[in-house]
């Protein structure tokens, strides 16, 4: 007498599974399927459980094959075929069903981390099953975790997994990309992950640029102190080397010269300010005579008359010509 055969199954929640079970030699009898509560599913081709999740498939002396749709976690267990001859035959699968890890959610990251500082981050999934697994990346490099804990969900049947990552930032780290992906044998080779930029604060940077380049005598003159930083520099004291007072401070990161004296000359001194602290530029002035060069209106008035010049001469030139010629013209 033929044993009925069948295979274990595993399914991912909310799949379908299949049972099949075969025998080679019915001996008359019918094929039935139960579930892990011992319930009768489908006695050959009758329904005997009201789930309309639950369907056949296919129903001969020699096969009957259901299918389980919407699958839950519930279902798990070891499903029975059975045929009833003497004595009663039997054949187990076991079906696993695989919990989807959730999408990963990651914390740690909500306020600025001051450069040096150490950042802390954790990454937690919910709902896998069996436990996932958490992978680290900054930008492309990956990063080694300090430690995986695994936590049974109050269902009873998943898992929350959560992992921590511990590094040094720089400024280099301000915007860059830190990336936690779970990786499940439910997810079926695609990923599931979550992306969070850094916030670093560091301490600024200060450099002045004139405007105009090269300032001259009886010009206005527009000093800007440019202050880069995060957070951007919010205030800026100018002064003048040698001269007691300062000279302004305040929000604003320009100091205007509505008209250059020569008296103005010497080196300036910016100092930018952040929350991240203090930084210093200098700038040495020195004013140029009002026209060490001919302006560019002069050049433009020097061509005009050049030009004028040249046709005045070949006018007189053609007068003289000309003169020369009707002269001789009446002598003949």
């Amino acid at each position: 007498e033929s044993q009925p055969t069948t295979s274990d199954e595993t399914v991912v929640a909310g799949g379908t599974v299949v049972l099949k079970c075969q025998v080679e030699d019915p001996d008359d009898s019918s094929l039935q399927w139960s579930n892990p509560a011992q319930q009768t599913l489908y006695f050959g081709e009758k329904r005997a459980l009201r789930d309309n999740r639950i369907q056949l498939e296919r129903s001969t002396p020699n096969e009957l094959t259901i299918s389980i749709s919407d699958v839950v976690l519930s279902d798990e267990g070891e499903y029975t075929c059975s045929i009833f001859t003497m004595p009663v035959r039997t054949a187990k699968a076991l079906v696993t069903v695989l919990g989807i890890p959730q999408k990963p959610q990651i914390s740690g990251h909500e306020q600025p981390i001051d450069e040096e500082k150490i950042a802390r981050l954790t990454c937690r999934s919910s709902g896998s099953k069996p436990a996932a697994q958490l992978r680290w990346k900054k930008g492309n490099k990956e990063l080694k975790d300090e430690g995986t804990e695994v936590v049974e969900d109050p269902n009873g049947k998943t898992f929350t997994v959560s992992s921590r990552v511990e590094f040094r930032v720089t400024k280099e780290d301000n915007e860059a990309e830190v990336t936690c992906t779970v990786d499940h044998e439910s997810l079926q080779n695609s990923e599931r992950s979550t992306t969070q930029k850094l916030q670093v604060h560091y301490k600024p940077t200060a450099k002045i640029e004139p405007h105009p380049l090269y300032p001259r005598e009886g010009e206005k003159l527009q000093l800007q102190c440019d202050g880069q930083g995060n957070p951007i520099p919010q205030e800026f004291l100018w002064e003048k080397e040698g001269s007691d007072a300062p000279l302004q401070l305040s929000s604003d990161s320009v100091l205007i010269f509505p008209f250059l004296n020569k008296s103005d000359s010497g080196t300036y001194v910016c100092t930018a300010t952040s929350s991240m602290g203090s930084v210093v530029a200098k700038y040495n002035l020195d004013v140029s005579d009002a026209s060490p060069v001919p302006s560019t209106s002069s050049t433009y008035h020097a061509m005009i008359g050049g030009v004028v010049a040249v046709i005045v001469f070949l006018l007189l030139s053609l007068l003289i010509v000309l003169g020369h010629y009707l002269i001789r013209h009446k002598g003949t």
